[in-house]
C-alpha cells in the first residue's frame, strides 16, 4: 500500500510504499477512502506529543470501509462503512474506563499517534475505536467531522444551553464554520464573531443570526447589547481574542474553549462572580459521540467546507493548513 509517514520528529512527510498491515486480536483493517487534515497532525510531524515511535502515519479523521476483520471482533463487517477520530481506543481497565469514561482513560490511544493513521490507503484499528457512518455523507465531506465536528458539536449539546439561547462562536475558521451550523439547527440564537467585516456574509449563510466585528468595538459590550451570551464557544486559537469576549457572557454563562493557544486566558474574578459564570474546555469524544455528530450532521444537513487534495500531496496539503490558507478544510482522497 501507500502511505505518507514522518520518520522523525521534525522531519518531513515521505511517500513510501508498505506491507499491507494486518489486523490483530480486536482489530479492524479499513480501507482508507478520505482523511482530513488537522491542526494536531502537528504533534506527529514536529514531536510535540511525547511517546511517538517514528516513522509514523498521522490521519485521525479517517473515513473508509472495513477490509479485513482480526480475530474476536463480530460488531463489524466486511465492507460496512467506518470512520476513525481523534479517540483511538482505550484500555478497558483504568478506573475511567471502568466508570464508561472512555475519553479519560489513563491509557488512551490517539489515532495517527499512538499507532499509524489515515494518510495511507489502509489503516489498523482497534475495533472500539470505529465509528459507523451514514450512507448519505459524502467520505471526503465526512472526514474533518471525526475532530472538527464532533469537537464543536459535543461541546455545544453539553453546555448546558437549550433552544432559543445565546449562543456565540468566536472564530470562523475550521471549526467555527462547523459550530455557527450546529448551533443555528439546535435551535439557537447564533452570533458570529470574528476580526473584520469580511466574514459576514459568510457566517449569515451559514446560519449566524448576528454578526460581531471585533475589531470595530469592544465584542464583550456587543455581546451584552444582544443580551449576554449563555454559551460562548471559543474556537480561535488567540488567547487575548478570548480574554476579550468573557465579559459578555449572560447570567450562568459559560465560555467554553476548543480552539488551543499555549498563552494564558486573562479572566478577573469580578467577571465571573456576579453573574455566575465560568470558563472551560472541551476534548472531542468517543466513537459513540462521533456517530452521534454524523448522524446529527447527516440529518440537519451540516456540511464542512473543504479542500480535496490527493494522499501524494500530501505535504502540499499540510501547508496550506497550517498557514490559514485553506477554507476551512483538507481532505486527502485516496485513489483506486
Amino acid at each position: 500500500m501507500k502511505a505518507v509517514q514522518v520518520s522523525k520528529a521534525g522531519g518531513e512527510f515521505e511517500v513510501v510504499e508498505r506491507p499491507l498491515p494486518e489486523p490483530g486480536p480486536g482489530q479492524v483493517r479499513v480501507k482508507v477512502e478520505a482523511c482530513g487534515i488537522c491542526h494536531s497532525d502537528a504533534f506527529v510531524k514536529d514531536g510535540a506529543f511525547p511517546g511517538i515511535e517514528y516513522p509514523r502515519v498521522p490521519g485521525h479523521e479517517v473515513i473508509g470501509r472495513v477490509d479485513a476483520l482480526g480475530p474476536g471482533v463480530d460488531a463489524f463487517s466486511a465492507g460496512q462503512r467506518v470512520g476513525v477520530g481523534w479517540h483511538g481506543g482505550h484500555c478497558f481497565r483504568c478506573e475511567a474506563c471502568r466508570a464508561g469514561d472512555f475519553v479519560n482513560c489513563s491509557n488512551a490511544q490517539i489515532a495517527g499517534v499512538s499507532y499509524d493513521g489515515g494518510y495511507a490507503e489502509y489503516m489498523v484499528a482497534p475495533a472500539e475505536a470505529l465509528a459507523r457512518v451514514p450512507d448519505a455523507l459524502d467520505s471526503a465531506e465526512a472526514a474533518p467531522l471525526l475532530c472538527a465536528g464532533i469537537t464543536t458539536f459535543n461541546a455545544l449539546r453539553n453546555a448546558g444551553a437549550r433552544a432559543g439561547d445565546t449562543v456565540a462562536v468566536l472564530g470562523i475558521g475550521g471549526l467555527g464554520h462547523l459550530a455557527v451550523q450546529y448551533a443555528r439547527k439546535m435551535g439557537m440564537r447564533t452570533v458570529a464573531l470574528s476580526h473584520g467585516p469580511a466574514k459576514e456574509a459568510l457566517a449569515r449563510e451559514l446560519g449566524a443570526h448576528d454578526y460581531i466585528d471585533t475589531s470595530a468595538g469592544d465584542p464583550a459590550e456587543a455581546l451584552q447589547a444582544l443580551g449576554g451570551a449563555r454559551i460562548i464557544l471559543s474556537t480561535a486559537p488567540n488567547s487575548a481574542a478570548i480574554s476579550a469576549v468573557v465579559g459578555g457572557l449572560g447570567r450562568d454563562g459559560c465560555l467554553l474553549v476548543v480552539g488551543v493557544d499555549g498563552a494564558p486566558i486573562e479572566v478577573a474574578p469580578l467577571q465571573l462572580i456576579p453573574g455566575r459564570h465560568s470558563v472551560g474546555g472541551w476534548p472531542s469524544g468517543t466513537p459513540k459521540d462521533s456517530e452521534d455528530t454524523l448522524d446529527f450532521s447527516a440529518r440537519f444537513d451540516v456540511l464542512p467546507r473543504i479542500e480535496t487534495y490527493p494522499l501524494e500531496q500530501a505535504a502540499e496539503a499540510y501547508d496550506r493548513m497550517l498557514g490559514n490558507q485553506a477554507r476551512f478544510r483538507v481532505v486527502l482522497t485516496m485513489g483506486g
